[in-house]
Formats: C-alpha cells, sequence, structure tokens
C-alpha cells in the first residue's frame, strides 16, 4: 500500500456537507481499511471498494457498493487531500457522470463532503440512540415519493434518494448514504390531524424541537412539520414564507 491510498487509512468524519447546492450536516464517517471501506452513522450499511487514481487533476475516486441499499452500483468523484483534511465530490450512486469541479448546484447529482481525520463523538445522538422505546404505528424504513419546503418542490433527484427510518421514538432522515437528521419523535394519535413533535438530537436544527401533524393514508404517510420555533401546522401545505416542509412516504419495509 502506497501514496494517497496509504494517508487515506483509518477513520474520517465528515464536517461539512452540500447535496445539489443544499447544506446538510455532517457528523457521518467514513472508515477505509486496505481498498476497503465501510460507514458509520448512515442510518444503513454501506461498504464497498475504492480505487484512486492520484495522476489525475483533479485527482479521482470510484467507489463500488457491496453492501447495503446501493449494492452493485459505482459513484465518481474526485478528491484533494492536505494533511489531516480530505475533500470529496463524488455523484450519487449509479450516475455515469463524474464531477469536474468542487461544487454542486440544484439537479446536478453531485455532493460534496469536507472531512477531517478521526472520530468526532456525538453524545446527544449515541444518548438518543442507546434508549429508543418501543415500535410506534410509523415502524420501519419509508421512501419519499415527493416533498416540498418553503412553497418550494425539492427536485426530483432529491427525493429520490429520501429515507425515513424509524426505530421506536427514534427517526433517522436521510438523503443517500447522508444523514439529514436524527430526531426523538413523540406522537399523538388522538388528535385530528394526528400530531408528531420532533426533538432534533442532531442534524440540521440540532437541540431544537419541530412541531407537526401526520396522517396514514393506506400505506403511505403524510408529514407536514412547521420551522423550528413555529406553531404547529393546521393542515399539510406548505406556501412560500411558512418555513413548513410537507412530505410524503411510502414503505419500503415496515416492522411489525
Amino acid at each position: 500500500m502506497k501514496g494517497d491510498l496509504k494517508k487515506l487509512q483509518g477513520t474520517w468524519t465528515i464536517v461539512a456537507l452540500e447535496v445539489e447546492g443544499r447544506a446538510m450536516p455532517g457528523g457521518s464517517k467514513i472508515v477505509l481499511e486496505g481498498e476497503r471501506f465501510t460507514t458509520i452513522a448512515m442510518g444503513n450499511d454501506y461498504g464497498g471498494a475504492v480505487e484512486l487514481n492520484s495522476a489525475k487533476s483533479p485527482k479521482t475516486f470510484d467507489l463500488l457498493f457491496t453492501s447495503g441499499p446501493h449494492k452493485d452500483l459505482k459513484s465518481l468523484g474526485i478528491y484533494e487531500l492536505d494533511g489531516d483534511t480530505w475533500r470529496i465530490c463524488l455523484a450519487f450512486a449509479g450516475i455515469q457522470t463524474r464531477p469536474k469541479v468542487f461544487a454542486t448546484a440544484p439537479g446536478s447529482g453531485f455532493a460534496l463532503e469536507t472531512l477531517k481525520r478521526g472520530d468526532v463523538p456525538a453524545p446527544a445522538e449515541e444518548a438518543a440512540e442507546a434508549d429508543a422505546g418501543p415500535a410506534t404505528e410509523l415502524e420501519g424504513e419509508w421512501a419519499m415519493v415527493s416533498g416540498s419546503f418553503d412553497g418550494h418542490a425539492m427536485e426530483a433527484s432529491l427525493v429520490k434518494l429520501g429515507r425515513r427510518i424509524a426505530r421506536g421514538r427514534l427517526i433517522t432522515v436521510m438523503f443517500g448514504p447522508q444523514v439529514y437528521m436524527k430526531a426523538r419523535v413523540t406522537l399523538d394519535s388522538s388528535k385530528s390531524p394526528k400530531q408528531i413533535d420532533y426533538a432534533i438530537a442532531s442534524g440540521i436544527g440540532s437541540g431544537s424541537t419541530q412541531s407537526g401533524i401526520y396522517e396514514l393514508e393506506g400505506k403511505n404517510l403524510k408529514i407536514c412539520m412547521a420551522a423550528v420555533g413555529q406553531a404547529r401546522p393546521s393542515d399539510f401545505t406548505s406556501s412560500k414564507g411558512d418555513g413548513r416542509t410537507s412530505t410524503l412516504w411510502k414503505p419500503v419495509k415496515l416492522r411489525p
């Protein structure tokens, strides 16, 4: 083992993340052992092989996923390495276009990540995961069907990456392999519409609470969340300036 592959061995923590032009929370980790990579705190188990080409300008890498939701798919990227800082820009798994510069834009299908060497702990998140509690009616994994934020429809390329994983009172919202948010959830199905509250453990709005409503339509799940600190929505709409996030989810794998 030599060159950049040798320098990249070990654990790296994502400290800055941008997906399709939108800032996202970091905190997830990538571990390299030889030519193998695995992920930590990304909601699912992702793993595979990495191939570097440091002779290119910019330097390139390919990720071949051998486990997790992207199994048998490849992600193409570019990278730069400066001591204990590793910067990468990569295409979503399955997209055949490699980024040319370290930037993303809506609809690009690219993610930009800055990683630091080492394991940065997330105590609030770990505490939340330690006591998930019993299953709820929203238990399981859900795929995003549609979404809007502040009255603007989410890009289709982003929607198809959306996942919501519920385990007891703990939910993880992801876009591709990137964790957007982890939260403790409180449900009140006696209200009309049913109420849902997030105590955000990590990600966007970490340490804050959000109020919302939810509804099960057949097998699908509809959620509308107010902006942090704003009043609970009374309906499932999202209009310009209201800061609401309205999403529709379909079940991928529900748990009893």
